[in-house]
C-alpha cells in the first residue's frame, strides 16, 4: 500500500499524483495539475515543476533556487478554493488554493489565484496572484 498523497487528496500517492510525477499520466485537468505541482513541491521534483510551467515563464526560473525553496518549505495540506474552466475540454483555466506551509518552525497560509494553458495538450502553469 502506498504512502498518503501530499496533496491532501486522502488517496494515496500510487492513485493520486504519482503517476503523474513519474511520467506515466498527464494531469487531465487545471486542478489536476496543480495538486501535482503541490505534491512535487512537498516532495522536491524539481524537474516536475520546470516541465509543468509554461513555456514562456520557463525560461526565467532558476534551478537551484527552486530546489533550495523546495528543501526549506514544508507543505503540510492544500485546500481547492474555487475554479474557472480548466476541465478536460478547455484550453485554460484558474485554480485558487491554499497551500499550508511550514519555513523554519513558523505555519503560513499561501493564498493563490493560479492560471493555466494548455501546451500541445498538456496543462500547464502560467502564473499566480497571491494575496
Amino acid at each position: 500500500m502506498s504512502r498518503p498523497c501530499p496533496c491532501t487528496s486522502k488517496r494515496t500517492f500510487d492513485q493520486c499524483c504519482g503517476p503523474y510525477l513519474e511520467g506515466r499520466r498527464l494531469p487531465e485537468t487545471a486542478v489536476l495539475l496543480m495538486r501535482s505541482r503541490f505534491t512535487a513541491y512537498a516532495l522536491g521534483r524539481v524537474d516536475y515543476l520546470l516541465q509543468t510551467t509554461a513555456a514562456e515563464k520557463r525560461a526565467g526560473l532558476d534551478r537551484e533556487e527552486l530546489a533550495s525553496y523546495c528543501k526549506a518549505v514544508r507543505c503540510v495540506g492544500l485546500k481547492i478554493v474555487a475554479t474557472e474552466a480548466g476541465g478536460a475540454g478547455d484550453e485554460a483555466g484558474v485554480v485558487k488554493f491554499h497551500a499550508s506551509l511550514q519555513h523554519n518552525g513558523k505555519r503560513t497560509l499561501h493564498v493563490e489565484r493560479s492560471t493555466f494553458v494548455r501546451e500541445e495538450g498538456a496543462w500547464r502553469y502560467v502564473d499566480g496572484e497571491t494575496n
